[in-house]
């Protein structure tokens, strides 16, 4: 679920006033929205989050590049649970391009078709292994616009297997980090793509390579879409959400990695 946020009022041309800014390719340049944090408040949001998870890790299994870009395609519209059940036996079965494109569509089908979009998702598992091979010499490449190019993958794909992968400083906003943007005005948008562009613009620099994982992580265990669990949260004091029920924040110690026991059990 993600929170409306309200329109901007029309803005009204006066006469004489000068044209928006452009960017080079002719596009309008987006105005830098208005936040309600300080940039030592940004800082220190992003402290307490590497004070949790120091070392933070995508909750996809996966022991490659490739079983990774695999996951990630196959995460759209599903859940990492329900994911890493589909996958384990698939990747028992392939971990390799060369390996997926021999087991070929039809048994990628039956090793997924308990999550959704199955059918046309191992179609383009299958075309992206054989497209690695004809490409990339069976290697998952490091770079945007070839993971692009690849059947299935987006830009939100790209990016985590960017940040995972490769270590580099980019942030894949899914329906967490999106709600977190707006809810906490922390970067708010309109679209992921807004909200990734805004979020990169303040998080200071020792932070950016793991901002993807905490955000994700906050929003799905705590920051809750229907109920957040203020209580515990460590930037409660901090946070400017309206939904928010308390200002006290909650200890601030290392957690274990991995899912929370009462989400393991849930």
């Amino acid at each position: 679920m993600v929170e409306k946020i309200d329109k901007p009022a029309p803005v009204v041309k006066r006469a004489g006033a000068r044209a928006p800014a452009r960017k080079p390719n002719g596009r309008t340049a987006r105005r830098r929205p208005k936040i309600p944090y300080s940039a030592t408040e940004i800082a220190e949001i992003f402290r307490r989050f590497a004070v949790q998870r120091p070392e933070p890790e995508s909750e996809l299994e996966h022991t490659n590049p490739f079983t990774l870009l695999v996951a990630v395609v196959l995460s759209a519209q599903a859940t990492d649970a329900g994911v890493n059940k589909a996958t384990r036996g698939l990747f028992a079965a392939a971990d390799t391009p060369q390996a997926m494109a021999a087991l070929g569509e039809e048994a990628i089908r039956e090793h997924i078709k308990m999550i959704g979009l199955f059918r046309n998702k191992a179609k383009n598992v299958a075309a992206l292994s054989e497209a690695l091979i004809a490409r990339h010499g069976g290697e998952v490449p490091g770079d945007r616009a070839a993971l692009e190019a690849l059947p299935g993958v987006g830009r939100k794909t790209a990016n985590v297997v960017l940040n995972v992968a490769f270590g580099e400083e980019t942030l894949a906003v899914d329906t967490h980090i999106f709600r977190l943007g707006n809810r906490l005005h922390l970067a708010p948008g309109k679209t992921p793509d807004e909200v990734e562009e805004n979020l990169l613009r303040i998080i200071p620099q020792p932070y950016r390579r793991h901002a993807h994982h905490w955000l994700i992580l906050h929003g799905r265990y705590v920051c809750k879409a229907r109920k957040p669990e203020c209580e515990a949260c460590v930037i409660a004091d901090l946070c400017r959400a309206e939904v928010k029920t308390t200002d006290i924040p909650a200890e601030l110690r290392a957690l274990p990695p991995g899912p929370p026991p009462a989400a393991m059990t849930a």
